[in-house]
């Protein structure tokens, strides 16, 4: 698919914003000693922090060919874009990702290794947000476009890439209702800058809106990406396959991406609905809990400790393929560990195994929305078809939270009103036609960006 660059908007940004924008340039000159400190800390923990400097400076080795750029700060971001990366990989021009975190750098590599291997995608972290940095990368790669994943409105990239000619375009973004509210408000903000974008490519009605409000002509809704990003066959599998063997028809509730702040509420809420479901003589059901960050496993291991669950971790007693590790054969008391079918909770505590967690349960209940911070994404359980549901802070995923409900595959509650909803009603709220409906509607997300980039790059071609 061939491309050709646009030629510069009208004249951008207005006197302020460029006496701001050069406030947060010396900003940056003088607390790039931090932030290199800051990398030097992380990498004491995390080495892949402060490895690869020099591509956080924009230096690399100048490439042949011209490259389609995608930044995808971390690893949801990267999950978000393969679909739209594996498409772009089928044509002639090569891509280059960029990235903050050493997880979404390794993701990356870890999902493309034969495009990696062949030289048609290389990963890398982005340049820091200055225009010195940003135009070696450009001269290195000499991109096409740029693709911005989400949310990531970074002043110096917007500003680099307009004046190096590099049309650059948010990709399945959104804008939150409160960041929006709230930049309303500021002398500057994220608002005032985002007019810088070439074009944006958005999941919603509602966010197109919002981006129209800030002076952006060109706006294309193309839904979201994630419904189309890959499902790791091997965890539904082990998944389908545990459920099958050790959990009977035991009801199954994975409580996924749970944060500070809600750990007491949510364990609470547990106590009540398994006393309900052994009053009545039923089976009470199985909470797969898991928390957002692994630095927390330990923490809520004790808290389910100190409220008397009886809980097993799921290292403890499935090996890397997901599989019950062998028996013990010596005593009942090391044999009772292995008992996962007979426990309250199964603490989640491994990274990158989501799906299987979700594959496992009759109903999904995300959290983040239980906390100030806002709920996180649901598109994985929607896309294995679960019923979702989320806490009363839902501002950070209003699509597709607002869509689902509207067709009654997610409910949004308070701890209390799940404990009533759980133990009145089906865990199964939802049936798998109206499932069907969401996905169909809401799908396409990749095959509509590519249609919007189209529009975006020959506006009179169609």
């Amino acid at each position: 698919m061939n491309r050709s660059i646009l030629a510069k908007p009208p004249l951008f940004p207005p006197f302020n914003t460029r006496v701001v924008l050069l406030l947060y340039r010396l900003i940056w000159a003088v607390c790039l000693p931090l932030i290199m400190f800051y990398l030097y800390r992380r990498g004491k923990k995390e080495p892949a922090y402060f490895k690869f400097l020099s591509e956080r400076f924009g230096h690399h080795k100048p490439r042949d060919e011209r490259h389609i750029w995608i930044h995808a700060v971390s690893l949801g971001e990267v999950r978000s874009a393969v679909p739209l990366i594996e498409r772009l990989l089928q044509d002639d021009t090569p891509v280059v990702t960029t990235h903050f975190t050493p997880a979404g750098r390794s993701e990356a590599v870890r999902l493309f290794p034969g495009a990696v291997a062949d030289g048609r995608l290389t990963a890398c972290y982005v340049p820091f947000d200055y225009g010195v940095a940003f135009a070696r990368f450009f001269k290195a790669f000499r991109p096409v476009y740029g693709l911005v994943m989400e949310v990531e409105f970074w002043p110096g990239m917007i500003m680099s890439s307009r004046k190096c000619g590099v049309p650059l375009y948010l990709c399945n973004g959104q804008y939150p209702s409160r960041s929006f509210q709230r930049d309303q408000k500021r002398f500057f903000s994220r608002a005032k800058i985002v007019p810088g974008f070439a074009g944006v490519m958005v999941k919603s009605e509602l966010q197109a809106a919002r981006f129209r409000a800030l002076g952006i002509d060109r706006v294309a809704i193309t839904g979201e990406m994630r419904f189309e990003q890959p499902i790791p066959q091997a965890h539904i599998t082990a998944a389908r396959t545990l459920k099958n063997t050790e959990f009977g028809a035991r009801p199954v509730i994975t409580m996924a991406s749970m944060v500070v702040g809600e750990d007491t509420g949510a364990l609470d809420m547990i106590a009540k609905v398994q006393s309900h479901f052994l009053q009545r003589g039923l089976d009470k059901p199985l909470f797969i809990y898991v928390p957002r960050a692994p630095e927390r496993f330990d923490v809520v291991a004790g808290m389910i400790s100190e409220k008397s669950f009886s809980y097993v971790k799921r290292s403890d007693v499935l090996d890397a393929h997901l599989r019950i590790k062998p028996r013990s054969e010596t005593t009942a008391a090391e044999n009772a560990k292995f008992d996962i079918n007979g426990v309250d909770i199964v603490l989640g505590d491994s990274l990158g195994e989501m799906y299987f967690y979700l594959e496992l349960c009759d109903l999904a209940i995300v959290g983040g929305g239980f906390s100030p911070k806002g709920s996180h994404n649901i598109s994985e359980p929607l896309c294995l078809r679960k019923p979702v549901i989320i806490g009363p802070n839902d501002y950070t995923i209003e699509f597709p939270a607002r869509e689902a409900m509207a067709h009654g595959v997610c409910l949004q509650m308070d701890f209390s009103q799940i404990t009533e909803q759980l133990i009145t009603h089906p865990l199964q709220f939802a049936s798998n036609q109206q499932m069907g409906r969401f996905l169909d509607v809401h799908s396409g997300g990749t095959a509509k960006t590519i249609a919007a980039l189209d529009d975006f790059m020959y506006p009179t071609s169609r």
